[in-house]
């Protein structure tokens, strides 16, 4: 079980609406995935007419928790704005924030992120913001009021999985009681298991699964990925060694000699 902003879930998988080859395929893969929470871009949905309304149809079909995203906001007025657009919309106070810095990385603007954070969690908000793995930048914005923290393993759509193992591993030493999401650069269950083993609460994803040749079954593995991941946290993983231990012990072991 895990706990967003006092809601429980079963399922510890979050996934994104876009990319699919169709909008089937994308309600069968999410169906596969067990997500219980799915992210919508306000952008998209609002994007006018048949098409957004078709979508949202979809999206309700799966009966699924929905995490309004603002996704392509590059300051904080416009990232405020979305989201007061977005509670409007989708009729709930959650919301994944984005503020984004650079074109290339789509590395978040931390300064912003935390300005949006405060002023948005001051507005009876409940936030989610993407960030990048530095502590103090995490630590800030709880300050300013998340409950959740969803630091990038690498960046959005890159498949790289964890590059900087470490310093998500001290978030997660740092902060024991705020829920702990990795978001965006994840491209293989195993990717996904490793999270977990860190002591993550959840993970987020979409490109990994909507670009796979078969999205449907890649959704699944991630679904298997993020179990087998958190399994192994709750039994207690053996610590690293940096000498061999044999597993078969020798002590006591007889020892047979020929005789002549």
């Amino acid at each position: 079980m895990v706990t967003f902003y006092d809601k429980t879930f079963t399922s510890r998988l979050l996934i994104g609406t876009a990319l699919y080859p169709s909008p089937a395929i994308m309600q069968d893969a999410i169906r596969a995935s067990g997500a219980q929470i799915v992210t919508v871009s306000l952008r998209r949905e609002s994007a006018g007419g048949k098409t957004g309304d078709a979508f949202w149809k979809l999206v309700r079909e799966l009966d699924v928790s929905v995490l309004p995203n603002t996704a392509g906001c590059r300051s904080v007025r416009e990232a405020v704005t979305t989201a007061k657009l977005a509670r409007e919309l989708f009729g709930t106070n959650w919301i994944k924030l984005e503020v984004i810095a650079d074109n290339d990385t789509l590395q978040p603007d931390v300064v912003g992120l935390v300005e949006a954070a405060n002023a948005l969690s001051k507005d009876g908000f409940e936030v989610f913001p993407y960030c990048t793995e530095d502590l103090s930048v995490a630590t800030r914005l709880v300050d300013a009021g998340c409950r959740v923290v969803m630091p990038w393993a690498a960046p959005i759509g890159s498949a790289k999985g964890i590059i900087n193992r470490d310093a998500l591993k001290l978030l997660r030493d740092r902060l024991p009681d705020i829920t702990l999401v990795v978001d965006a650069g994840l491209g293989a269950p195993s990717h996904a298991a490793e999270a977990f083993e860190l002591g993550y609460d959840a993970v987020l994803l979409n490109t990994a699964i909507a670009k796979a040749a078969d999205p449907v079954v890649m959704a699944r593995a991630f679904r298997l990925g993020c179990e087998a991941g958190r399994t192994a946290y709750e039994a207690g993983l053996m610590e690293a060694r940096d000498f061999a231990s044999p597993s078969t012990p020798v002590v006591g072991t007889p020892f047979w000699h020929a005789v002549s």
